[in-house]
């Protein structure tokens, strides 16, 4: 099965905040203070619920058994609809196994939402068994099916109060974990016009989890210690081959950092 790790950024629905609240006339920003303060009255938090996020960046890393490439899908002028579209699109055609780090908290229910508000159609994604029945006891909507596999969810048994940042168990594991930019910091990059900057922190956080998925994979038994570092290296050889520079900087990091303290057993010293 082609494996796809993938992660979404996000930026404040200012449309839909205008819609929901009356806002017709403020300013992009303006609105985006007033959802801010209606949620921190209700929460706590200036944190938008999933429903009002718009999406302006998805970024994949994929592993076929003849490739490994890291992407962001559309371009840097593509609208939120083509974004959404193209990864259910992806699912339909190649029914990949998805990777995420807390996916199931919060990357697929904000797909779900936009996929919603622009009639994506997504009907293998949402297939539970009734068209094909091998989908019954292995689909991507259950939270203990592998088709998705949030490995926050998964490693943390299920278990809010055990769930861990990426960032911290990707520097556990001797990988560069956060690059360039920070989640709290996209709608600020968005208002400046840095999409492309956008666009390649989003792709370290995609690679980052399809190499903690990789480590998921060794202590699980689906990986030799050898083919652990074979698939390692199969991610290096692509960033080396990709030349991009956000890409070229995380495989340097990556390379630099202390390696975790049974690096050797695992096969990669």
């Amino acid at each position: 099965m082609n494996v796809l790790a993938f992660d979404i950024e996000t930026i404040p629905d200012v449309e839909g905040g205008r819609r929901l609240y009356g806002l017709e006339g403020l300013d992009d920003a303006s609105v985006v203070r007033v959802m801010q303060q209606v949620r921190r009255q209700e929460a706590g938090t200036e944190f938008l619920r999933l429903h009002l996020q718009r999406i302006v960046a998805i970024s994949v890393a994929v592993r076929t058994p003849e490739w490994f490439k890291v992407w962001s899908l559309g371009g840097p002028d593509a609208d939120e609809a083509e974004l959404v579209r193209r990864f259910f699109d992806g699912v339909e055609r190649y029914t990949p196994r998805l990777v995420s780090w807390n996916g199931s908290g919060f990357d697929l229910p904000v797909l779900h939402y936009r996929a919603l508000v622009h009639g994506v159609q997504a009907p293998r994604y949402w297939e539970t068994g009734d068209e094909d029945q091998s989908f019954r006891w292995n689909n991507y909507i259950s939270r203990y099916h592998e088709r998705h596999t949030d490995l926050m969810d998964v490693l943390a048994g299920y278990q809010p109060r055990a769930a861990a940042p990426l960032e911290e168990i990707a520097v556990l594991l001797g990988l560069p974990g956060k690059m360039g930019m920070h989640g709290s910091r996209v709608w600020e990059a968005w208002q400046a016009g840095r999409i492309e900057g956008i666009r390649a922190y989003c792709e370290t956080d995609a690679l980052n989890t399809y190499l903690v998925y990789l480590r998921f994979e060794l202590m699980r038994g689906r990986l030799t210690p050898e083919g652990y570092a074979r698939e390692q290296a199969v991610v290096a050889e692509a960033l080396r081959r990709d030349g991009r520079p956000h890409l070229l900087a995380f495989l340097e990091a990556w390379r630099d950092a202390p390696p975790p303290a049974d690096a050797a057993a695992a096969g990669e010293g």
